[in-house]
């Protein structure tokens, strides 16, 4: 709740004039029974027809009034609605980029997802109701009994007795069913986890024929949140059965003891009539209050659920190292007995690693799947710190770094080939804010991308569709290399981001990344032996640890591992045609 007051504190003037405008309407309808009751008394009763037409001209006015008074507070509640959940999402985004892999990790894509979009729409529909209804509904309530008692008190202790038993329902009710609201977003962000992962991975589904499993698994779960939501629904729908029964009770209480007032002499017809349209307004609000109670408890549930996610910290603090100057002979990475044990995992994933990288030098990196490759080059941008020992750029520990510094000096290329919907330039400022087009010409010609970015239409103003679909894999590979390249880092990392090129694109690719003019010093992951031959240190993986060291040749001679992964793969070349 802290978290919308929050939002809103900008939106004063909207907040304020919102429910103010909805008071003014509940007001002027306030007197429709009075004015309706007048017509019946006098001027039916005295065949008056002058006067009805006056008070009828009256009930016109009344409703021209207060249909522009709900058209302002409607105005108003919907613009203090939208910015309250712009306000949220705003802060909401650059809160969860604050965050390191690891909290990222921990919480999840799916359920981030649901609160940055059905979360978020859960409050903005809440906040808007509560402006418009939840001062109107009570003054209503209030408001016609108070009437009722200036007509008669006998009869407004009915309402009296009505009130409290429906206050009891509804607000029984919402306390009730806010728990479960928080259970259904959570079933949600579980259906929303398997849907994503079945259309990310839906060729591997269909190529391995695990359609039905699949089917069944989302089905299960969709059946659960189906029996939750409805177990909710039927306490949330026993609200209007109960609210109805209890204001029905009262008008028939009403209508008996207004017809022996009448016979008494104590009542007059329109009179018994007002009563009734006060008694029917109450039911008209209790049905709106209890409809907005309901949101209300869900746009509470989700506001907790977004509240968890601004309470989680990035474990990563920032440093305060901006400028470096480090000397010729310094180690531009070095890693001293460095090990990473991930949230949650039992086992450290690398563990004891030292080497020193001078800057110039190209460094490989190589292993079997699972041995850590990704998780050991992850550490020098600092996406994870690691849980042990130090990895130092520059001469300096990369804790100590301020981190946008620290992520300026490292260009890195992952795994996965991440392109954004946009121009192939507006990608390249991804890498460097308003490179000019001579700098992504430079970055696109030795990520070997030039010859087919000038065969498209357009050139750098060819329009890349949302995740690069509209281009093959090793295109998506070469200009994610290029948005690396393109702003000079000082440490450039390619996590396996050539595996769709061929090898004679490969070693260009390697070749004219040595002759870049600020010589980086360059990481290359890889599982191919022939990508990281002419490295200047191999470091070898197995299961997180360091089979060994050294030179292509040097490796060849003293580590088995080294050894059975480079045979295996140029045996294979060889009998499919040699690779030189």
């Amino acid at each position: 709740m802290k978290m919308i007051l929050k939002y809103l504190e900008e939106l004063k003037k909207e907040c304020v004039l919102a429910p103010l405008f909805k008071m003014l309407e509940a007001l002027f309808e306030l007197f429709v029974p009075l004015v309706v009751a007048s017509i019946i008394d006098r001027g039916i009763g005295q065949q008056d027809t002058a006067y009805i037409v006056k008070m009828c001209l009256m009930l016109l006015g009344l409703a021209i009034i207060g249909l522009v008074c709900s058209i302002t507070a409607q105005y108003f509640s919907a613009k203090a609605a939208v910015g309250c959940a712009t306000g949220i999402r705003h802060a909401l985004f650059k809160h969860i980029q604050s965050l390191s892999f690891t909290e990222m990790d921990d919480i999840g894509t799916s359920t981030l997802m649901t609160r940055m979009t059905s979360d978020i729409n859960q409050i903005q529909n809440g906040v808007n109701l509560v402006l418009r209804l939840f001062l109107r509904s009570p003054f209503i309530v209030f408001g016609a009994m108070i009437m009722a008692f200036t007509i008669d008190v006998k009869a407004a202790l009915i309402f009296v007795a009505a009130i409290p038993v429906l206050a009891v329902i509804v607000f029984g009710i919402m306390i009730g069913t806010r728990p479960l609201y928080k259970k259904v977003q959570a079933g949600l962000d579980t259906i929303l986890g398997i849907t994503r992962e079945n259309l990310t991975g839906v060729r591997v589904i269909r190529a391995f024929n695990k359609q039905d499993d699949e089917f069944a698994r989302f089905k299960n779960k969709n059946e659960e949140l189906n029996h939750l939501q409805k177990f909710v629904g039927k306490i949330s729908g026993l609200m209007n059965p109960l609210t109805y029964t209890v204001v029905n009770v009262s008008i028939i209480a009403l209508i008996w003891v207004g017809a022996i007032r009448v016979n008494q002499g104590g009542l007059t017809q329109g009179q018994v009539v007002a009563l009734y349209n006060y008694m029917s307004q109450i039911l008209v609000e209790l049905i709106k209050l209890a409809n907005l109670i309901i949101t209300i408890t869900k746009a509470l549930a989700c506001a907790g659920r977004i509240e968890s996610v601004f309470e989680v910290t990035s474990g990563m603090a920032d440093g305060d190292v901006k400028n470096v100057d480090a000397k010729e002979e310094t180690p531009s990475v070095e890693f001293k007995n460095v090990s990473l044990t991930y949230s949650g995992s039992g086992a450290p994933s690398v563990e004891g690693i030292n080497f020193k990288a001078m800057k110039g030098q190209t460094i490989g990196v190589i292993g079997g799947t699972g041995s850590g490759k990704s998780s050991l080059v992850n550490l020098i941008p600092r996406l994870y710190d690691a849980t042990q020992g130090e990895v130092i750029v520059d001469g300096v520990n990369v804790k100590d770094y301020n981190i946008e510094t620290l992520r300026n000096k490292v260009g890195i290329v992952m795994q996965k080939a991440v392109l954004f919907k946009g121009t192939i330039r507006e990608n390249m400022w991804m890498g460097k804010k308003g490179a000019t087009d001579e700098q992504i010409d430079e970055a696109l010609e030795i990520s070997q991308s030039k010859e087919f970015v000038d065969s498209k239409q357009g050139r750098l103003d060819y329009v890349i569709e949302q995740g690069g679909k509209n281009l093959s894999g090793g295109q998506r590979q070469r200009l994610t290399i290029a948005r690396a390249i393109v702003r000079k880092p000082d440490v450039l990392i390619l996590d396996d981001s050539a595996s769709a090129l061929d090898f004679a694109t490969d070693a260009a690719l390697r070749k004219a990344i040595r002759e870049m003019n600020n010589s980086p010093t360059v990481f290359i992951v890889s599982q191919r032996a022939a990508s990281l031959m002419y490295a200047d240190l191999i470091i070898v993986l197995d299961d997180g640890q360091v089979a060994g060291m050294g030179t292509h040749d040097e490796l060849l001679a003293n580590c088995e591992v080294y050894k059975e992964i480079y045979e295996s793969q140029f045996k294979k070349a060889d009998s499919e045609g040699g690779v030189a």
